[in-house]
C-alpha cells in the first residue's frame, strides 16, 4: 500500500501536504522501512552526533562546564568561553555567523543538514522509529494494527511503545535542563523530592511531555510546519543548489516493466514502483521535483538504487544533484551568490574574533539610587547614593574597586569595604558619592568613575552627581 494521496492532484501537488487528508484531517504517514548505504551512513554518524549531543553537559574544562545556555540567569558558556548579558553584542555576532554559514551552506548543499544531523531528524528516524519498527513491524505491518480492534496483541505492542517512548522523552528532557542549567543542578532536582524544586520539576515534567507530542504524533508536522528553515528553501536555493534530485530527463517517461510485450515507444528508466514515495517520511514523491517538505534524508536515493540493480539499470535515478546538472550534464558550485555569502562570513568572523580579542574580563555598570536625590550631611557635604553591578567574566576571583577620576570626590562603599567577585559570579553593590557642597557651582555634574580590577584601571564610567548649588548667602 502507497503512501500516495489518493486525493491529490499530481499536477498540483503543491496546492496540498502529503500529510493533510482533502477533508483537512492528518493523513498519518507510515514510512517503509529502508536499508541501503546511505542509511547505514546515516545511521553510524547519528550514533556519533548523538553520543556528543548527551556528552554535552558532562564535558567539563576546568571544572566548568564546556556548554550551558542558561537563559533563566542569562548566561551563557560556549566553547568554554562565558557570555553575560554585557556581551549581547557579541551574542548577535555569534548568530549571524551562524545563520549566514547556514545560508552558505544551504545555497551550495542543499537542505542536508534536516536529513544528517537535525536532533529533530536524529532521534525521531534514528531512535523513535527504530524503536516501532522493532515492535509493530513495517509499515504494513503498522497500518494493520492501528486499524484492528483494540485487543492483547494492540494494548501489549502500543503499551510497550509508549513506555519506552516516555522513558527517552525524560532522558532528552534531563538532556535539555542539563543544557540550560548545569547537570549539577539536574542531579540536584532528580535527588530530592519534588516539592524541594518545584519549577525545575514542572519544566522536566513540561519538556518531557513536549518530546512525547513531538515524536509520538506531531512528527514529520515538525518539519513541514513549524520549521522555518524548510520555508527558506525557496529563498536559499537556486538551480546550482544540491539536492537530493530525481533524474527526469533519464527517468521519464516512466512505466512499468512488461515481460514479453514490445513497447510501443521508449520509456525512461523509472519503472513506476512507487517505492520512493513509500519510503519517504514526509510522503512526497520526489519526482515531482524539489519540494519544501523534502527533507534530504536520501531514503528516496537507497530504495531507488536498489530497484535500479534488480532491473539491470544504472544506479543514480535519484541522487545528489543540482537541476542544472540534471538538465544540463554541469555542475558549478562556486557561483557570484556563494562568494558574496562567504566573503559576508569572513567578514563577519573577523569582527567576531576582534571583538572577542577586545572584550573586557570584567563589566560594571553603575546607577543612581532610584528614588533618592542627594543627601545634605551636616559636615557641610553633599553625596549622592548609587546602586552598582559587578560581571566577573574570568573564572579567577577578582579584586574590584571604583575610584573618582576627580580628587573633589570621594567614594565611600556601603557595607564590606572589600569588594571581591568570584569567578563567573555577578555581585551587586552600594556605595556613596560625597562631595563638599561648596564646590557645586551647578546642579548636575557629570563624574568619571576609574573602575580598578586588582589594583590596575581597566574602564571608565561616566554617571551624574546632583545636588544644590552652593550659595555664599
Amino acid at each position: 500500500m502507497s503512501n500516495i494521496n489518493p486525493n491529490l492532484d499530481p499536477e498540483h501537488f503543491r496546492d496540498s501536504l502529503a500529510s493533510v487528508s482533502s477533508e483537512g484531517k492528518r493523513n498519518w504517514i507510515y514510512p517503509k522501512k529502508v536499508s541501503g548505504k546511505f542509511y547505514k551512513w546515516r545511521t553510524y554518524l547519528s550514533w556519533v552526533l548523538l553520543a556528543i549531543l548527551f556528552a554535552g553537559p558532562f564535558i567539563q574544562v576546568g571544572g566548568r562546564p564546556y556548554m550551558l545556555f542558561n537563559i533563566f540567569e542569562r548566561k551563557f558558556i560556549i566553547f568554554g568561553a562565558a557570555f553575560w548579558p554585557q556581551d549581547t553584542h557579541l551574542l548577535i555576532f555569534l548568530l549571524l555567523i551562524f545563520f549566514v554559514f547556514i545560508i552558505l551552506f544551504t545555497a551550495v548543499f542543499g537542505r542536508i543538514f534536516c536529513g544528517w544531523a537535525c536532533p529533530q531528524t536524529l532521534f525521531l528516524e534514528m531512535v523513535f522509529r527504530k524503536i516501532e519498527y522493532a515492535i509493530e513491524g513495517d509499515a504494513n505491518q503498522q497500518r494493520k494494527l492501528n486499524d484492528m480492534p483494540w485487543n492483547s496483541e494492540k494494548i501489549w505492542k502500543k503499551g510497550l511503545k509508549m513506555t519506552i517512548f516516555v522513558v527517552i522523552s525524560l532522558l532528552i528532557s534531563h538532556l535539555v535542563m542539563a543544557y540550560l542549567i548545569g547537570v549539577d543542578q539536574v542531579m540536584e532536582i532528580i535527588s530530592q523530592p519534588p516539592s524541594a524544586h518545584m519549577s525545575g520539576f514542572i519544566g522536566l515534567m513540561a519538556f518531557t511531555g513536549i518530546f512525547l507530542f513531538v515524536f509520538s504524533w506531531f512528527r514529520e508536522q515538525a518539519c513541514i510546519v513549524v520549521c522555518p528553515y524548510g520555508r527558506l528553501q525557496g529563498v536559499l536555493l537556486d538551480a546550482n543548489s544540491i539536492n537530493v534530485t530525481y533524474d527526469h530527463v533519464r527517468g521519464e517517461p516512466r512505466g512499468p516493466i512488461r515481460k514479453n510485450k514490445i513497447e510501443e515507444e521508449p520509456k525512461g528508466d523509472c519503472i513506476d514502483c512507487g517505492l520512493c514515495v513509500q519510503v519517504c517520511p514526509t510522503g512526497i514523491d520526489i519526482r515531482n521535483g524539489e519540494q519544501m517538505e523534502c527533507v534530504n534524508c536520501t531514503a528516496c536515493i537507497d530504495v531507488c538504487d536498489e530497484v535500479m540493480v534488480k532491473v539491470d539499470r544504472p544506479e543514480g535515478l535519484i541522487r545528489y544533484a543540482s537541476d542544472n546538472s540534471v538538465m544540463h550534464r554541469t555542475q558549478k558550485l562556486i557561483t557570484t551568490r556563494v562568494k558574496v555569502y562567504s566573503a559576508m562570513l569572513v567578514i563577519l568572523m573577523g569582527a567576531f574574533i576582534a571583538l572577542i580579542a577586545t572584550r573586557e574580563d570584567l563589566a560594571a555598570t553603575v546607577t543612581r539610587f532610584r528614588g533618592m536625590t542627594y543627601q545634605a550631611r551636616d559636615t557641610g557635604q553633599i553625596s549622592n547614593l548609587y546602586e552598582v553591578s559587578f560581571i566577573n567574566k574570568t573564572f579567577d576571583a577578582q579584586q574590584v574597586a571604583l575610584v573618582a577620576e576627580n580628587d573633589k570626590y570621594s567614594v565611600e562603599v556601603v557595607g564590606d569595604q572589600n569588594w571581591t567577585l568570584d569567578g563567573q559570579a555577578k555581585f551587586d553593590g552600594r556605595f556613596f558619592l560625597v562631595k563638599d557642597q561648596k564646590d557645586m557651582q551647578v546642579n548636575q555634574e557629570d563624574v568619571t568613575l576609574l573602575l580598578m580590577q586588582n589594583g590596575e584601571v581597566i574602564d571608565r564610567i561616566s554617571t551624574s552627581f546632583v545636588g544644590p548649588v552652593f550659595s555664599n548667602k
